[in-house]
């Protein structure tokens, strides 16, 4: 559809030029295995090293810290699932093992943590802070939970669902304050390039921490990501258990061949979104304030469920808005705006086949009805004024008779 408007950059964005342009290196000539000892596979390794070291710039850390990952479900399974069960039985460990997580995590870190119960840990949920509109974490609930055996506290930047972004740095203080055994995962993919992301002042120093990242969300491609470990946790010398066992790459943590041309891929995206990732804010705040204006103006019975306040706020990112719509649900809303050239989500996308309701926005303190009525757009740096309103506008098109079911 050549006039189609897609607002739905939370679920996965376009490839850029010049990353497809690097792929394609590995495709064509530079196709050697990196595992491999003659030139090919040297020229190969050397390109995975190179983007490594991009990777652990933009977050801060050491290069041996990035761990390459099929994406950031696989890269938040071995934090909560590795580091979980390294500290519980390693030489940092605990005599049992305690869990906490935060109470609108995406499902990888929800469905890994679970799956630890049966081997005797305890996983525990903080909460939202009690009529914060903008849904922030209750730090002083979470706080009170922290115990000598926990082993990991696992707790995102930027919700995927609505945009709350989470007081991290409050939480690695309490953190080191109270448990200081623990290691800290922070699932970091829909932060990275949209927000200034300065690790080293956002966790605690002193705190051992991981950030999960995904490529597919900066232009990169899809099935690339990383387990991203801080510099404190590397100089504790800790590490996640290996969940998949093979032939010792990445210091066998995360064995297997390497995607060459999706991680030269990654760590070209991962340049491009970090270079200007203030440009990048501004262009997210303003797509982000022409489409509630043009909600508002258009379809004034829709309702954002947290409003854009100020640029200068911290509890907000700019790139992810949602909406509760009237009448329809948001799957029927979603089929007629797709006939009219509008391409949006329900909530996170890893979540759209399922018919489960949304925890996150559950949590938030929508009844049942109401979360089956919103619907997510989000925005990347190319994104318009002139594509918010006109997606307002189409929208208003279908909001009469959808308005009334």
């Amino acid at each position: 559809m050549n006039d189609s408007i897609y607002l739905d950059h939370a679920a996965t964005t376009r490839v850029a030029e010049d990353v497809a342009a690097t792929m394609m290196r590995a495709l064509g000539p530079e196709f050697g295995n990196p595992s491999s000892r003659h030139p090919l596979g040297s020229s190969a390794a050397a390109s995975i090293e190179e983007a490594r070291r991009a990777v652990a710039g933009a977050l801060g850390t050491r290069s041996e810290g990035v761990l390459f990952t099929s994406g950031g479900t696989e890269a938040n399974n071995l934090a909560v699932i590795g580091f979980s069960r390294a500290l519980r039985s390693g030489k940092h460990g605990a005599p049992s093992g305690h869990i906490l997580i935060g109470p609108t995590e995406h499902p990888s870190i929800r469905a890994s943590a679970a799956s630890l119960v049966e081997e005797g840990f305890e996983v525990e949920i903080m909460r939202l802070t009690p009529g914060d509109k903008s849904g922030g974490l209750d730090i002083a609930d979470a706080a009170s939970r922290l115990r000598g055996d926990t082993v990991l506290v696992a707790q995102m930047i930027v919700n995927n669902e609505y945009g709350t972004r989470y007081d991290i740095a409050r939480l690695s203080r309490a953190i080191a304050a109270r448990a200081p055994q623990a290691h800290l995962h922070v699932d970091a993919v829909q932060a990275l390039g949209k927000i200034e992301l300065d690790p080293a002042g956002l966790v605690d120093g002193s705190v051992s921490s991981s950030f999960a990242v995904s490529a597919h969300k900066i232009h990169g491609p899809k099935g690339t990501g990383a387990l991203v470990l801080s510099n404190a946790c590397l100089d504790a010398e800790r590490l996640p258990r290996p969940i998949i066992h093979g032939g010792g790459q990445q210091g066998d943590v995360r064995p297997g061949t390497e995607n060459v041309p999706g991680i030269m891929g990654f760590g070209t995206a991962i340049g491009a979104a970090t270079r200007d990732s203030a440009g990048t804010t501004i262009a997210l705040v303003t797509a982000r304030k022409a489409l509630e204006a043009a909600l508002a103006e258009h379809v004034p019975a829709a309702r954002v469920l947290i409003p854009w306040s100020d640029e200068s706020t911290s509890s907000m990112a700019p790139q992810v808005v949602s909406v509760l719509v009237p009448g329809a649900p948001s799957e029927v809303w979603l089929h007629h705006l797709e006939e009219v050239g509008v391409f949006a989500s329900a909530g996170s996308a890893c979540q759209a086949k399922k018919q489960d309701l949304s925890p996150a926005l559950l949590a938030l303190g929508l009844t049942t009805e109401q979360a089956r009525r919103v619907l997510r757009f989000s925005f990347s740096s190319s994104t318009t004024t002139a594509d918010c309103i006109e997606a307002a506008r189409r929208m208003a098109s279908v909001s009469g008779s959808l308005a009334r079911l």
